[in-house]
């Protein structure tokens, strides 16, 4: 999957979060935990497993979480050993993550399509990737890119049928009998989030810093044929509320993954490694 490594992803994570305000009165909604990871990082998880490695985050509403989060995650990720004396640290794993990862201020009050506009410049390809740091889904973005290519248009939006709020109740007279989540219907598809778009679209829409890229760039594209729909009929869901990080926590307890693409890491010790590590830390001394 290396022919997908220098396509970029963009992930705009500087939004106010204000639905979900019990988190997020303390840190960006990208890094509201599911399972005790970040959704920020299971939307990462979930490119990289089709081979998109290379992220630039669009900062904002409290950057500097997420700034401290990957400047602490070699640490945070691996098993150490450290001497206070000298500042040495030597860790145990190999990290499954190879991941280069730009973060880049775009100011707090910058709306989306103002976001996307200041890091135009760390893009280098003709296409990029573009989601939201709070939806997660089982979308293969090898596909969603393939399909983008194929139909020469600038702009590719997966479109997904939303989860509706309510479940739906089997009653016999006045018994409840079973309760299931209710099935969205056809007509309502909506914005998923995961985008294909060429980079040409910078020079021909509005990208300043109070421009909505939902409500200024969307429908220009739309309303130039520009812009083309990735139907996606499998897992999709958004973390708006609090309602919907309960649910997505209790998907991950009982084991009801399903964008979870990738295999976890495997904790392996080398004993005869870290003998040589510990024998190293005793003759610096």
């Amino acid at each position: 999957m290396k022919q997908y490594s220098s396509i970029p992803v963009i992930i705009l994570a500087g939004g106010f979060g204000t639905r979900l305000r019990e988190e997020t009165e303390f840190r960006p909604k990208p890094m509201v935990p599911i399972g005790g990871k970040p959704i920020l990082w299971h939307i990462m998880k979930s490119y990289a497993h089709f081979g998109f490695n290379k992220f630039i985050i669009c900062l904002g509403y409290k950057g500097e979480v997420i700034k401290d989060y990957f400047l602490n995650y070699w640490a945070h990720s691996s098993s150490l050993t450290i001497s206070t004396e000298t500042g040495r640290c030597q860790r145990y794993q190999q990290l499954q993550d190879d991941w280069q990862v730009t973060l880049v201020d775009t100011g707090i009050e910058t709306q989306t399509a103002g976001r996307l506009g200041l890091v135009k410049d760390f893009i280098k390809t003709d296409t990029f990737l573009m989601t939201y740091g709070d939806g997660l889904s089982s979308v293969n973005t090898i596909d969603l890119l393939t399909f983008h290519t194929a139909h020469n248009k600038l702009a590719t939006l997966t479109a997904v049928y939303p989860p509706l709020r309510f479940g739906k109740l089997e009653l016999v007279g006045d018994a409840i009998t079973g309760f299931f989540e209710k099935e969205a219907v056809q007509q309502e598809w909506v914005n998923g989030g995961f985008m294909a778009l060429n980079k040409k679209i910078f020079d021909q829409y509005n990208f300043s810093q109070l421009s909505v890229f939902e409500r200024d760039v969307l429908p220009a594209l739309a309303a130039d044929n520009q812009l083309q729909a990735f139907k996606h009929t499998g897992f999709w869901h958004c973390m708006d509320t609090l309602r919907d990080n309960q649910h997505l926590e209790s998907m991950w307890q009982r084991g009801d993954v399903p964008w979870k693409a990738w295999q976890d890491e495997e904790l392996l010790f080398d004993a005869a490694y870290m003998s040589t590590i510990q024998s190293e830390f005793t003759n610096d001394r």
